[in-house]
């Protein structure tokens, strides 16, 4: 799987391309942010989201808050990883 770096208007964060078993993903790092910059990423990117495609979303923690601005749009599911980060996967409903 080969990331492609691409730019998504109005975001900070670098933001990279790929596909996985048919489905494109959209993925960015935002473990070193300070708020209100990962909601503001995260909010920007969702806007380019097309059906079936994936936004994927690191975070020092898990991103509450931004789960109540999304949640009649959007489905999430949240994934501790190994060094206590979250890893967010975002998906139009």
């Amino acid at each position: 799987m080969q990331k492609e770096k691409v730019t998504i208007p109005m975001t900070t964060l670098d933001f990279y391309r790929y596909e996985k078993d048919g489905i494109i993903y959209y993925e960015f790092d935002a473990r070193e942010c300070v708020a209100p910059e990962p909601m503001l990423n995260t909010l920007h990117a969702l806007r380019i989201l097309k059906d079936e495609e994936r936004l994927v979303g690191y975070y020092f923690h898990e991103p509450t808050p931004l789960y109540a601005k999304i949640e009649n749009f959007f489905s999430y599911e949240a994934q501790k990883v190994d060094d206590g980060d979250y890893k967010v996967t975002f998906k139009k409903i």
